[in-house]
């Protein structure tokens, strides 16, 4: 395959969960597939100091002393024609895994995914100004982009009902578990764990960053029907937007002391905290794949989660599903995975061996024959 292929990777350093962990890793298996390619990765703002992910010889990282926040500006709201070719040098192929396509030299290919169509399926769960940017930009970038990949059926369909996008241009392009994420049986690993994050006691866990669309507050009014004195509900995820009403409900319920909030916490040690948790917790209102599924199979851990959107699709029949809407049923789900010990057993059976379906490595494998089938028209 004849390069060079440029990637945007801004998000990987701007974002440590979420689509930048999606960028990391999937570059990061590129690097290990692909040692011939020149890739180019663009990072907006300048940032001498900081390298990409991989070592890869063939990948070079091309900075820009323009913020993300006035790239967004410059190119989506102003819609200025300043080609990424700018900064990044004559490429074949650019590659935006980020919603959003920056313009493009005439006769460069572009591939673009679409991570979920959240911001349309869920309006109320984004705040209005980023519902308003998403719903101008995305559109556009789907329309200029010459193949969208989609993280799941479920958002692949979404684009052909909602944007009418013909289906030929479309692909689902899955995520993987990186391989670190396994059961962690060590005591003092765990202990470690325990007593920084101070958690004392059985927990359900819940990882994602603090927005409506994680349903948190459903699930803590789930977890308050549990009534139990010894068990603590614990969210793992950086504070988002519009949260306030989360934290307001927690203190009208009486939970300040029974539900921890941990904020964002780094990839080393969410092996562990999944490898603690009694269950894991996955109620969304809406995914485009929704990750932290897998990750907590991989780990060992029971999951309750939704079967709403692309959650039934990543989970199979691995997982216990809900109707992320009704707070009665996500109770009893909870607490058939925390009391019944042959289910439980089955879901960590079931779930470890689907967690094993989905790695980087093939999504890396499927990229390459997507740029392959770019170049080659």
């Amino acid at each position: 395959m004849r390069g060079p292929i440029a990637i945007d990777y801004t998000a990987a350093l701007e974002q440590g969960g979420g689509i930048g962990r999606y960028v990391r890793e999937l570059v990061t298996a590129l690097s290990r597939i692909d040692s011939e390619t020149p890739y180019r990765l663009f990072a907006a703002g300048r940032r001498d100091t900081v390298t990409p992910v991989t070592s890869g010889p063939n990948f070079t990282l091309h900075t820009s002393q323009i913020s993300p926040e006035w790239f967004a500006r410059l190119w989506h709201r102003a819609r200025l024609p300043l080609p990424i070719e700018n900064w990044v040098g004559p490429v074949r192929l650019l590659y935006a895994p980020d919603f959003t396509l920056p313009p493009t030299r005439r006769g460069t290919k572009t591939l673009l995914t679409v991570h979920d169509l959240s911001f349309v399926r869920a309006p109320e769960t984004a705040t209005p100004g980023l519902r308003a940017y998403l719903s101008r930009v995305v559109p556009r970038s789907v329309a200029r982009a010459d193949h969208i990949l989609a993280d799941s059926e479920s958002t692949r369909r979404d684009l052909l009902d909602l944007y009418h996008v013909e289906a030929e241009r479309t692909s689902v392009l899955y995520s993987g578990v990186e391989g670190h994420f396994r059961p962690v049986r060590d005591e003092r690993t765990l202990a470690d764990l325990r007593s920084r994050y101070a958690l004392d006691g059985s927990f359900l866990l819940a990882v994602g960053t603090v927005q409506p669309r994680k349903n948190y507050i459903r699930l803590v009014e789930a977890f308050r029907q549990l009534d139990r004195a010894n068990l603590t509900l614990v969210i793992a995820g950086g504070r988002g937007w519009l949260d306030d009403p989360l934290y307001e409900r927690i203190a009208a319920l009486g939970l300040e002391n029974r539900v921890r909030m941990l904020g964002f916490v780094p990839d080393k040690d969410l092996p562990a905290l999944y490898s603690a948790a009694r269950v894991f917790a996955f109620p969304s209102l809406y995914e485009g794949f929704g990750l932290p599924i897998l990750e907590a199979m991989a780990c060992g851990t029971p999951v309750v989660t939704s079967r709403a959107s692309s959650m039934p699709e990543v989970a199979g029949d691995a997982a216990l599903l809900v109707d992320p809407l009704d707070t009665d049923a996500l109770a009893e789900a909870l607490a058939s995975a925390l009391d019944d010990e042959l289910l439980r057993s089955s879901l960590i059976e079931k779930g470890l061996e689907r967690a094993t379906v989905f790695t980087w490595e093939a999504a890396a494998h499927k990229l390459v024959d997507r740029f392959q089938r770019l170049l080659a028209q």
